[in-house]
């Protein structure tokens, strides 16, 4: 997806400590171009920019779009991320530079590497009467923020836990694992926990945790969440506890990481190291540059989407808190 925030530089969002727990409240943006629809972004902010290196999260749905026609993202460029398309219901077509004509459909992760920089349009089929999913993006490292475009296609299978279920699309929990490689160490899990059930995960300690809260009522380590608010676990747990008190199924997803020390200029759809490399990014693209490619088959109202003017200041990298 594309950011397309009037004024992307900063986020505003309210923090709310628990015990152990931190809790990030989203933001309501339009996301989708012509045909906008509403997403809730916990990542970033200015409290918190990343969990390992997932450094982006908008939550959306379930929407119905059978009268607005759905979303409708026209070609726009990425660089120095992965995107991680990932739905709940409904079913999104995918095209990029690549020659990539996929469908992101329910439980079926599609991951993109823009690396050195990459371009693509997300449009909703025909048949989609609701939206509803995630869309996520991870940082590369320095040394492979340049790398080769690529896309992976991986439907995890669905793996029964005492009280729950769970589809382990990156990294390793519950004893399995995903084939997808990465390139720093990740987690990423959707669980669906039955009312009245607690679930208590063995992860990594060396990783920090988010809880992002989709459907029915769930707390983490005793905090109770609302729909789309993210809880954030400092590294150094070996054990993540979910609890569903409610009486319908409540789902999350569970993503992971080691800290990503290395500082970040996140600006539209741009992940770089400066705030020249991002005036570099928005130049090249503004000029329909090779550096991005080309996206054969769109067929939506405009040819490809123009990046907002850059701000006044120079644009400051994004920390983390201490």
């Amino acid at each position: 997806m594309s950011n397309t925030e009037a004024d992307p530089a900063e986020l505003l969002c309210s923090e709310r400590p628990g015990e152990g727990v931190t809790v990030l409240t989203p933001r309501d943006v339009p996301l989708g171009g012509p045909r906008a629809i509403r997403v809730r972004r916990t990542l970033p902010q200015r409290q918190r920019s990343l969990i390992g290196a997932w450094c982006f999260a908008d939550h959306y749905g379930p929407q119905d779009v059978s009268a607005s026609g759905g979303m409708d993202v026209a070609p726009h460029p990425h660089t120095g991320l992965q995107t991680a398309s990932w739905l709940f219901s409904g079913e999104i077509e995918h095209r990029d530079s690549i020659g990539t004509h996929a469908m992101v459909r329910p439980g079926e992760l599609n991951l993109m590497t823009a690396g050195h920089g990459i371009a693509h349009s997300e449009v909703s089929t025909p048949d989609t009467s609701t939206l509803h999913g995630v869309q996520l993006w991870i940082a590369l490292p320095d040394e492979h923020r340049d790398t080769a475009r690529d896309f992976r296609h991986y439907a995890p299978p669905l793996l029964d836990l005492p009280g729950a279920t769970a589809r382990v699309f990156l990294g390793s929990l519950a004893g399995t694992t995903s084939p997808v490689p990465a390139f720093t160490p990740l987690l990423g899990a959707e669980l669906t926990v039955e009312p009245g059930a607690t679930l208590a995960l063995d992860v990594d300690p060396a990783f920090e945790h988010g809880v992002l809260q989709d459907i029915g009522s769930v707390t983490v380590a005793g905090v109770a969440l609302d729909t789309g608010e993210l809880a954030y676990l400092a590294p150094g747990a070996g054990r993540v506890e979910l609890a569903n008190p409610g009486t319908e199924p409540a789902r999350v997803l569970l993503l992971g990481g080691t800290p990503f020390t290395e500082e970040l200029v996140m600006w539209w759809n741009f992940v770089g190291r400066s705030h020249e490399d991002i005036a570099e990014y928005r130049e090249a693209w503004q000029a329909q540059a090779d550096r991005f490619g080309r996206v054969e088959g769109y067929q939506g109202s405009t040819a490809w989407l123009p990046a907002p003017a850059l701000p006044q200041v120079r644009i400051k990298p994004r920390r983390n808190p201490s």
